[in-house]
């Protein structure tokens, strides 16, 4: 893979095309600007070069080529963002179709022989292909979206792989294998429906399964552990198919499982994403918010789905999204709704309603007591309208609950002040933005030592790489990082070669990195110094708080300094 792939790509893929497809672009003279998708901002400081092929945001400092902001958007390493972009372009790339021996590559590759080993065996046996089709799916659905069968056997995974050339270990790696105290392994899926889970550049990371023939103490659905290439946490089922339609529609609907995605997406709906089973995250709304801040939820019609809805519901408000609920018949989910009529999931989409507005339709319509329905406000209502983040917003709410439930607007005002900031949630967005500013500096730090393994294989002895290495060194407090990137080696050399082979001003690069990473060490060290902040005032320790203060302001001072050398596009 050289260079020049890279380079065709570029060739046929403009930033402004490729950028539009993730995020909302205004012309602003020559370039574009737009808010910047990798953190919160009101006014836009992200902008776009055409003509240099770049992108820069002033409030964060994030920058590169279609590239860069396909690894970061997508959250993709830079051989998924490679072959996402090929695709545009149109162009095949060589690698895909080549034995590589890295161990990353080699765990993609084992999960797509063994989704087409799945593939194989569904259609081999008809009761399971018969019950994907009673529930509604059809042959194009099912063949477009690789569903497949895990046969009622303890190996046959294992020997297949096995005769394809791969170890035990790493079917264990890959979340396809156990084993036993006795050193005997197994397949981890057996008998079961299986549906593979790809990451946003459409290569399978994972699997869930369901039980085609449901017993006691068997669970329904059987999901893959959690591996290098899957993180619950960060995936959600069918973000590689929906999220271009998510940007062009402007909303994200938001099921539970594989099947009630499945029938939703062959119901025209293909801005569905699912959860897959797991609670929602931060993480994974984030990734919706980038495209759209609008969503509308769409759970089981049973207790637990409304608790799911109440939880999820918090996250989103506190990320500052529209957030709204589609209401199913009881005890009914999208895929049994769907596969009755599409038309009525249809009409229950269209019909969906802001999560404020849900609850105080449900108060107002029970016909409870004044006293009750007082309190069914002050806990369930207006915990919600604390979370906007617009005042208007609030203001706008707190009239209309006022108009529907004859309740004093003041008296509204004054219990929305008593009402606690939520610690957790607060704690929880904290948390994320802490790990986004840290894995971007570990991005940073990996393109370094890239770029300096790749220099150090052509020339050992060269003395500016060396004084590189020392200084990369000398930075980081703690040496793991370069232990874990050591591992890593081969693969960093191929990213750092085909991206960087052929530029003569290698070292001004890797001064611009330096700083980058100058740049997110301040951003992290200020993030855990207002944490620190934020727990000695509530202790009440005025001293300690002030000794914190000082370093915040310190750190700010840095920060600002940098701002002022930044290069501009």
């Amino acid at each position: 893979m050289s260079s020049s792939n890279v380079d065709r790509i570029k060739e046929r893929l403009g930033i402004v095309d490729v950028l539009s497809n993730y995020i909302k672009l205004e012309k602003a003279g020559s370039n574009f600007k737009a808010k910047c998708p990798f953190h919160n901002e009101k006014t836009p400081s992200f902008f776009v070069s055409p003509a240099r092929g770049s992108f820069y945001c002033f409030g964060c400092g994030a920058k590169g080529d279609i590239f860069s902001f396909v690894e970061q958007f997508e959250g993709l390493d830079f051989k998924g963002a490679l072959k996402v972009l090929a695709m545009n372009a149109g162009i095949p790339l060589e690698f895909e179709t080549s034995e590589s021996k890295l161990e990353k590559d080699r765990l993609f590759r084992l999960l797509e022989v063994a989704t087409g080993f799945f593939e194989e065996n569904l259609k081999k046996n008809k009761n399971a292909y018969d019950y994907l089709i009673k529930r509604g799916l059809n042959q194009e659905i099912i063949k477009e979206w690789r569903l497949g069968f895990a046969l009622p056997m303890w190996q046959s995974m294992i020997e297949f792989c096995r005769a394809k050339g791969f170890k035990d270990s790493e079917l264990l790696k890959a979340g396809l294998a156990k084993k036993t105290e006795n050193n005997k392994f197994y397949d981890v899926f057996r008998g079961r429906i299986m549906f593979p889970i790809f990451d946003t550049a459409s290569r399978a990371i994972a699997f869930s399964g369901r039980v085609l023939k449901e017993e006691e103490n068997i669970p329904k659905y059987l999901n893959s552990p959690e591996t290098e290439l899957f993180n619950k946490s960060e995936v959600l089922y069918g973000f590689d198919r929906a999220k271009l339609s998510i940007k062009k529609k402007n909303y994200s609907v938001l099921v539970e499982g594989q099947m009630d995605l499945l029938l939703s997406h062959q119901a025209g709906f293909d801005n569905t994403v699912a959860t897959s089973g797991t609670a929602l995250t931060l993480l994974q709304l984030n990734k919706l918010n980038h495209l759209s801040s609008r969503i509308i939820l769409a759970y089981d019609g049973d207790k637990a789905g409304f608790k799911a809805i109440e939880r999820s519901a918090k996250l989103g408000l506190s990320l500052g999204m529209n957030v709204r609920i589609a209401l199913l018949p009881e005890d009914e989910d999208p895929a049994s709704v769907i596969a009755k009529d599409p038309k009525i999931w249809e009409s229950i989409l269209k019909d969906s309603s802001h999560i404020i507005d849900f609850y105080l339709g449900k108060i107002v319509s029970s016909k409870m007591s004044d006293r009750l329905m007082d309190q069914e406000i002050k806990n369930r209502v207006l915990p919600f309208v604390k979370l906007l983040p617009s005042n208007i917003d609030q203001s706008r709410f707190l009239v209309e609950i006022s108009h529907k439930t004859g309740v004093n607007e003041q008296a509204l005002r004054e219990d929305l002040k008593k009402i606690p900031n939520s610690d957790e949630d607060t704690i929880a967005v904290s948390d994320n933005i802490k790990k986004t500013l840290e894995s971007r500096q570990f991005n940073i730090i990996s393109r370094i030592i890239g770029i300096i393994f790749w220099q150090e294989s052509l020339n050992k002895d060269s003395p500016k790489i060396k004084s590189f290495r020392e200084r990369l060194e000398d930075k980081l407090k703690d040496k793991e990082s370069i232990l874990i990137l050591e591992k890593r080696k081969s693969e960093l050399i191929f990213e750092a070669e085909t991206y960087f082979d052929g530029r003569a001003d290698i070292e001004n690069i890797l001064e611009d990195l330096f700083f980058n990473l100058e740049e997110e060490t301040l951003k992290i060290d200020f993030q855990n110094a207002m944490k620190e902040l934020t727990a000695a005032e509530k202790s009440g320790n005025k001293e300690r708080a002030a000794e914190i203060l000082e370093n915040c302001k310190k750190i700010s001072k840095n920060i600002n300094e940098m701002n002022m050398r930044k290069v501009k596009i």
